[in-house]
């Protein structure tokens, strides 16, 4: 299936740095129409929103551990902090998004309900923070979501609609829910709240380890790699943030090395990483924020799972594996890295594939 451009006006080139939201936002289209707007911005959230962040979901949120593994340093060549997101209450790291998000919005906003689309992980997240904020949450899925995420958001209080193939469909019908019922759309990629609270992933990470030379960072909608570049411009600026995608899904690739907004097909089997077509606010810090980009195929994503499993004692997602599967591809790396897991919301099929090779 040939790769499709979508082309916002006349974009800057990844050799510019971050890119203006102003360019972005005179050239972008609405992004949703409802009558109760929710805080949808193309400019990134800044360090002391990060911060903000933090504050708000500490309370909800222990820190996750940072551990090294002789194993996994073995194999790798390096030492190897893996930053275990996996432990969240969701199982995720976007939980952080939610709850920041929750932290920001009017009364107004929560009392019109939140309605979102996504494959799993984002979907947990905002029922999760919506049941804490007494609001409802209404979730969009694709038909291809996995039964057990589903099941999980269903668990969590929130009303599940499944629509579409993919999640270009997904995204379309949970708008016009929201402009026909009034509910709050939240954009999973172009959110600053979220962003910045995905962020608050990095800002743990750089306290725990501010020796830190690489962190390697799965991406889907490039919200937590655009986290971790703004955290790692005030922390630690040597290090180096390297984006992992897979390269059945490799919409925000495309869009990094074009610097514009690109479309492609959304083919692999790991939800987490299911996006097909980049995120502006994301791609707006990630453009010249990131020092690689690596694609790695799904396969390599299951191998990479496996050896958390074995080495490091760790359950882990495809999207939750993709940044260890980066870094055992990479043909070189620095002496002290670390790979985020992000989830650990592994599948039957995902579980069964760690026994095998």
């Amino acid at each position: 299936m040939p790769l499709r451009r979508v082309t916002r006006g006349n974009l800057p080139g990844r050799r510019h740095p971050l890119w203006a939201a102003a360019d972005w936002t005179a050239e972008a289209p609405a992004i949703h129409t409802h009558r109760v707007t929710g805080p949808v911005s193309l400019t990134p959230p800044t360090f002391d929103d990060i911060q903000r962040a933090a504050d708000a979901i500490h309370h909800r949120l222990p820190v996750t551990p940072a551990w090294s593994y002789p194993a996994l340093d073995a194999l790798a060549g390096c030492e190897v902090v893996v930053k275990h997101e996996n432990t969240q209450p969701t199982g995720a790291f976007k939980v952080r998004g939610g709850l920041a998000l929750a932290a920001t919005l009017t009364p107004a906003h929560l009392a019109a309900g939140l309605v979102t689309a996504s494959t799993g992980n984002h979907a947990q997240s905002i029922a999760y923070a919506a049941r804490l904020h007494g609001a409802t949450a209404t979730i969009v899925v694709p038909e291809s979501a996995p039964e057990a995420k589903v099941a999980a958001v269903r668990l969590l209080g929130a009303n599940v609609v499944v629509h579409g193939p993919t999640m270009t469909e997904a995204v379309a019908m949970a708008q016009e829910l929201a402009g026909r019922d009034g509910m709050t759309y939240v954009d999973p990629g172009n959110t600053p709240a979220i962003v910045a609270g995905h962020a608050t992933v990095y800002l743990e990470l750089l306290t725990q380890r501010p020796d830190l030379e690489a962190i390697y960072v799965p991406i889907g909608s490039g919200s937590g790699a655009a986290g971790a570049c703004i955290v790692r411009d005030r922390l630690a600026p040597d290090c180096r943030i390297v984006g992992v995608q897979s390269s059945a899904a490799p919409a925000a690739y495309l869009s990094w090395q074009a610097g514009q907004i690109e479309t492609a097909p959304c083919l692999t089997r790991h939800s987490g990483l299911a996006t097909g077509r980049g995120f502006e606010l994301p791609q707006s810090v990630i453009g010249a924020g990131l020092a690689d980009f690596i694609i790695v195929d799904d396969a390599e994503i299951s191998d990479a799972a496996r050896v958390f499993a074995h080495l490091a004692h760790t359950l882990a997602e495809g999207a939750g594996a993709a940044a260890l599967a980066g870094l055992l591809k990479a043909t070189s790396h620095p002496d002290r890295v670390a790979v985020i897991c992000t989830g650990g919301n592994a599948s039957a099929d995902e579980i069964a594939h760690l026994a095998r090779g």
